[in-house]
């Protein structure tokens, strides 16, 4: 029957071969094509990750697997494999390659002149949105590469140009060595691909930042909906290709864990199912990206060890590099456990052929067989719409499999026939025979001994006589074993000899011209290695334990929220009541829920405040800390730029804050131009998530005024403007453009959604409140006449240290200022700032605050705040206020913060001494009810932080002692951020 069957299928083949045959001239000779089957009997074949067919048989022809069960009669004009004790695994899929696509040139040019509009004809306004890229069109076969790859273990491998944010499709290609690449190519438009990665053909100049490619997206998908609704005559080739492609899979490649999150709430606001490329670092936050609920590509690429052994370089390496070595290799455990589907993938290794060995570690560390081998057949396939052609061996399916020596992720596991399209491979000779052993045998009266080691590879051998080491020549093919040595001056003994598991047995032809027969004996080799080997596979591994976050002074657990009750203390509250003298307060639910004396609260955390002072926390109005970035420069106006996408909240920086006992920033962007982006409010809660940390309905946004905004201080001389009168033309203009754009959207009539103009309109409403950055008088008065010209006000002016020339006008627009308490001199348009700035500015009914605009100086704001009241001759509690009942108010958050009043936030301070004194120190930083600094914990957490590098030198040691590979110890220098910071997105 099953003979009848393939003689049908071979007819039918046979039928379609003819129709559909090519008229192409035979130019090279006459033209065959092979029909036979080819049939491998005998093995154990893998059909998926989950079904293994013993003694099953697999039929294949014309690259397609016809079909695989158990032994079964076949065709007598069949090729016939008896695999016999061998092992058949459909072949790997790698569906995130640039295999065969040459890596782009970078755009020429330099200088101080930059790129702002778009170079392409006929594409979208923005270079880096190169959509209608066809990868294919760039692709050329790589035999040597593909070569690689085979010998890894993959089959069929989707390439793409990696470049650009938009990068257009990519084409699925069999690696297919004995074929053409018409055959190869299975699809030649596969998949959609993004990152947040600039082109490197272009030098325009947007964007420059990770929030600006972030919003750069976000418009993208809105100028697609425009164009779809055929709101646009001319014909934009990237929004065509965008259109046309929103079919096939989208491929979006991160930059680890926080990219991810990035990546997931761009595709949540659209509705795009993502496919996420990783960054290895999942582990960290596992149940936020368990949440995203999203498929995701992983790379295997693990930290190598540091070289600890000069221990003064070894001081340099931070603890979150060193836990990140010792982790990364569980990301894929973690992934599994979490429910997590994802494929893996060779991307950022150099070469296919480093991939195993990160993959058996992975494997190692927790990941399952089962699940590696789903990773890399079923789950990428399904991933492309490839299921049941691709990462099966099943009728219908290509015929793309290896034949393995036994279970394929174990560790002796040889690889020796990689089939693809039915086309064979070889990668090791499946008939060698394996002759590793040590032979004794006897020539001519004399007692030899031949050692053959690694004989199914690159064979090495040894000959000794008796103790003594003898020069000899080796060689082992189709189990024969030649070997010449010397037997006297001048003279050669050749043996030639048949291989068996016996031992050898062959002719010696000695030096004399006469032969003899001989045999051998045949022992083990010695075992001694491996058992050295299994000793180290079978210690346990020490993982160092997961903190919140992860790195120094990271939580073991969460803080969680309590009931508080501090007793008997100074209580500044910064209300009418004043100073209180042994006085409790109570934060009950996150709240303060009472100020007083002799308060109790059943089953609160009692602190005795004795001695002690207890304030509000600190909040700082002007921060860059907590931030990947903080200018996006590539335009004039970046309205539409938000800093909550760039929220980094494993900044150390938020730790040293809350020690400083500050709660509460707000996260600006820099001073790159005159409009730059939306500004994050952020309560300061150590180890959090993002969502957590930022307060979304504060709205703020950063504008800039002076030097820096006219690029006196950056690398540019062609943007507008170039003058400080220039920059209120910027303003003019951007307030009218956003007029007309909301009388538009009133109208009803269809109107292009413009994430940069819908700020604009905000700003014009009120709805989102401007904190300026500013020096000089007369730019000051310039802004506030344009607002007043176009029906709102000012919030804050920040820096404004000509504040006390202005600060009557200012009292009269109803503008609050935030200053540094005495810098100065720093550049040329600050050399009039005075020490007496705030108290003049206060004193004329101004509300003011003082801030750091620097992540060092932040931790000290109660000092900041001291040299108010020695410079100013303000009150000690107006002084405080300027650090924390003013932010406040100037952030619109002081009915929740800024001062100790029932119902407002539990965030407080508890201080050692006077809050004001250069001898106070925040005992504890309180938070809606938790606690996230403690004087006490903060000393076990910096001997834990010992205790763990100490550990952790220990195993990079022992690593380098084994010859592993390390990488050298060198400090990672933290970037402060302030205003002119600038980040270069390639």
């Amino acid at each position: 029957m099953f003979f009848k069957k393939l003689l049908v299928f071979g007819l039918v083949s046979c039928s379609f071969t003819m129709y559909g045959q090519d008229y192409f001239p035979a130019n090279a000779g006459v033209k065959s094509k092979n029909q036979n089957y080819t049939v491998f009997t005998n093995a154990t074949i893998h059909t998926t990750p989950t079904e293994t067919i013993k003694k099953g048989t697999l039929v294949v022809q014309d690259g397609k697997v016809v079909s695989v069960g158990k032994s079964s009669s076949y065709a007598q004009n069949a090729i016939v494999v008896d695999l016999n004790g061998k092992h058949v695994y459909p072949s790997f899929v790698d569906i995130y390659t640039n295999f065969g696509i040459a890596k782009p040139k970078r755009a020429g040019g330099s200088g101080r002149a930059s790129q702002y509009d778009n170079s392409r004809e006929g594409g979208y306004w923005n270079d880096h949105i190169m959509s209608e890229q066809d990868g294919y069109q760039d692709f050329t076969y790589d035999s040597k590469k593909a070569s690689e790859y085979l010998e890894a273990g993959f089959g069929v491998v989707a390439t793409h140009q990696h470049d650009g944010i938009a990068r257009g499709t990519g084409a699925l290609i069999a690696l297919n060595n004995d074929g053409n690449t018409a055959n190869r190519v299975i699809e030649d438009r596969l998949g959609q691909y993004f990152s947040f990665d600039k082109s490197v053909t272009s030098r325009q100049s947007y964007p420059s930042s990770k929030m600006g490619a972030t919003a750069l997206l976000r418009q993208l998908q809105h100028d697609l909906d425009w164009y779809e609704k055929g709101n646009i005559d001319t014909k934009d080739l990237s929004l065509e290709a965008l259109s046309r492609n929103k079919g096939l899979p989208q491929f979006f490649e991160g930059d680890g864990l926080y990219d991810d999150l990035r990546i997931d709430k761009l595709g949540d606001q659209f509705g795009i199912d993502y496919v996420i490329v990783a960054g290895g670092d999942e582990y960290k936050r596992i149940g936020e990206v368990k949440a995203m609920n999203r498929k995701m590509i992983l790379p295997l690429k693990f930290p190598d060890a540091y070289d600890m052994e000069n221990p003064y370089a070894a001081e340099y390496v931070a603890l979150s590099d060193m836990k990140h070595w010792n982790q990364a290799p569980t990301n894929p455990k973690a992934l599994q456990d979490a429910g997590v589907t994802f494929a893996l993938t060779t991307f950022s290794h150099k070469s296919p052929k480093d991939f195993k060995d990160h993959l058996m570690k992975a494997i190692k560390y927790g990941l399952s067989k089962e699940r590696a081998l789903e990773a890399l057949t079923t789950i990428p396939a399904t991933m492309i719409g490839k299921s049941g052609e691709l990462g099966v061996l099943k009728s219908g399916a290509w015929a793309n499999f290896m034949i393995t020596s036994g279970e394929v992720f174990e560790k002796d596991t040889e690889l020796y026939e990689h089939w693809i399209q039915g086309n064979k491979t070889v990668i090791k000779d499946m008939n060698t025979v394996n002759i590793d052993g040590v032979y004794t045998m006897n020539i001519d009266g004399a007692a030899y001994e031949l050692e053959i080691k690694n004989s199914t590879e690159k064979v090495k051998a040894s000959l000794k006589k008796g103790t003594e080491d003898v020069k000899s020549e080796f060689s082992y093919s189709d189990e024969w074993v030649t070997v010449t040595f010397p037997q006297n001056e001048g003279k050669f003994v050749r043996l030639v000899a048949r291989a068996s598991a016996d031992g050898l047995s062959g002719k010696a032809i000695l030096a004399d011209g006469s032969e003899k027969n001989f045999t051998s004996t045949k022992k083990a080799l010695a075992k001694s290695d491996d058992k050295d080997d299994k000793k180290e596979e079978d210690k346990p591994l020490t993982v160092m334990p997961l903190t919140f976050p992860n790195m120094a002074f990271g939580f073991e657990t969460r803080p969680t929220q309590q009931d508080i009750l501090i007793t008997n203390a100074t209580v500044w509250t910064n209300e009418a009541e004043g100073i209180l003298e042994n006085t409790d307060v109570l934060i009950k639910d996150g709240k303060i829920s009472a100020v007083g004396k002799n308060l109790s609260a059943r089953g609160a955390m009692v602190v005795d405040g004795t001695g002690k002072h207890v304030t509000s926390g600190i909040i700082d109005e002007h921060s860059h800390i907590a931030a990947f970035a903080i200018n996006e420069s590539g335009h004039n106006s970046t309205a539409e730029v938000r800093m909550s996408d760039v929220v980094n909240p494993d900044d150390s920086d938020i730790y040293r804050n809350l020690a400083g006992g500050v709660t509460a920033i707000q996260l600006l962007h820099g001073s790159a131009n005159p409009i730059g982006g939306q500004s994050a409010v952020m309560k300061l809660k150590w180890g959090a998530s993002i969502n957590e940390l930022v307060i979304s309905d504060k709205k703020f946004i950063k504008f800039a005024l002076g030097e820096n905004v006219k690029q006196a201080n950056w690398n540019s001389f062609s943007r507008f403007p170039q003058t400080r009168m220039g920059v209120e033309q910027v303003f003019v203009d951007y307030f009218t453009r956003g007029k007309e754009y909301e009388a538009k959207k009133k109208s009803g009539q269809p109107y292009r959604m413009d994430e940069e103009m819908e700020t604009i309109v905000d700003i014009l409403n009120m709805d989102r409140l401007i904190s300026c950055h500013s020096y000089v008088q007369s730019e000051i008065n310039m802004t506030m006449k344009v607002a007043e010209q176009f029906g709102f006000h000012i919030n804050t002016f920040t820096h404004i240290l000509e504040g006390y020339k202005v600060a009557d006008k200012m009292a009269e627009h109803g503008v609050g200022g935030s200053t540094f308490s005495d810098w100065w001199a720093y550049k040329y348009e600050v050399n009039d700032a005075i020490p007496y700035n705030a108290a003049i500015m206060h004193r004329a009914g101004v509300t003011v605050a003082i801030n750091s605009d620097d992540g060092e100086m932040s931790r000290r704001l109660n000092q900041e705040a001291a040299k108010i009241h020695k410079y100013g001759g303000i009150s000690e509690e107006d002084a405080w206020k300027m650090v924390t009942l003013n932010p406040a108010k100037l952030l619109h958050m002081d009915d929740r913060a800024g001062s100790l009043k029932p119902g407002k936030d539990g965030d407080v301070v508890i201080w050692t001494d006077h809050p004001l004194s250069i001898k106070a120190r925040a005992e504890k930083t309180i938070i809606e009810g938790k606690v996230f600094f403690d004087m006490k914990k903060d000393e076990e957490l910096r001997k834990t932080v010992q205790r763990e590098k100490a550990q952790l030198t220990a195993m990079m040691l022992a690593e380098k002692n084994k010859g592993l590979q390390t990488q050298p110890a060198k400090k990672k220098e933290k970037q402060r951020m302030h205003c002119d910071t600038e980040q270069t997105l390639y």
